[in-house]
């Protein structure tokens, strides 16, 4: 019995991301006997992980797994990290579950609010371990897509990427100064 999927939405040598770990890149689409039933599967290789996972291709869209961001998307998410932090008053705990619902949804977007949102200047506030575990693993994940879809490494991507946070923390200490000035 064959698995009935005509449509395949993914290629071969297609960069793809699988939301909980990132970029992966589509190196073979096999057929497998699994229990009598014939399945079609995406062969994905993490580079990072040095992992390869198997997808059943009728399953991919439930695995959340998606084409790169466009690059008017990612122009997006660098317009989120030039906003204003958006941090709520709730507990860690919670908050932290929030930030890590939205790493692993594979949204560039939200990755992009959680990037912002943690993003800390070295020189002026230190971060919890854990403040600093959620950052890097949202910055590492929207560095790895930056860098394949501009053609850039990763190091030039989270240095642009930080580039983006601190012209955010200019023009909020610019803004608040400009208040401050008008309360005189």
């Amino acid at each position: 019995m064959l698995e009935n999927n005509n449509a395949k939405e993914f290629v071969t040598d297609q960069y793809v991301i699988y939301p909980s770990h990132g970029v992966g890149k589509i190196i073979d689409i096999e057929t497998q006997e699994i229990s009598g039933t014939t399945l079609e599967l995406y062969v994905i290789f993490f580079s990072h992980e040095k992992m390869t996972l198997r997808v059943p291709v009728s399953k991919s869209k439930t695995a959340g797994i998606r084409k790169l961001s466009s690059l008017d998307s990612l122009k997006d998410s660098f317009t989120i990290l030039r906003g204003n932090a958006k941090v709520k008053r709730t507990m860690w705990s919670r908050r932290a579950q929030e930030y890590e619902t939205k790493i692993y949804s594979g949204n560039i977007l939200l990755i992009a609010e959680v990037v912002r949102d943690l993003y800390k200047d070295a020189k002026l506030i230190e971060q919890s371990y854990s403040e600093r575990q959620l950052y890097e693993a949202a910055l590492e994940l929207m560095a790895r897509e930056v860098s394949i879809a501009h053609d850039i490494s990763e190091k030039e991507a989270v240095m642009n990427i930080e580039i983006e946070l601190t012209k955010g923390l200019k023009s909020k200490a610019a803004k608040d100064l400009a208040a401050d000035a008008a309360q005189l």
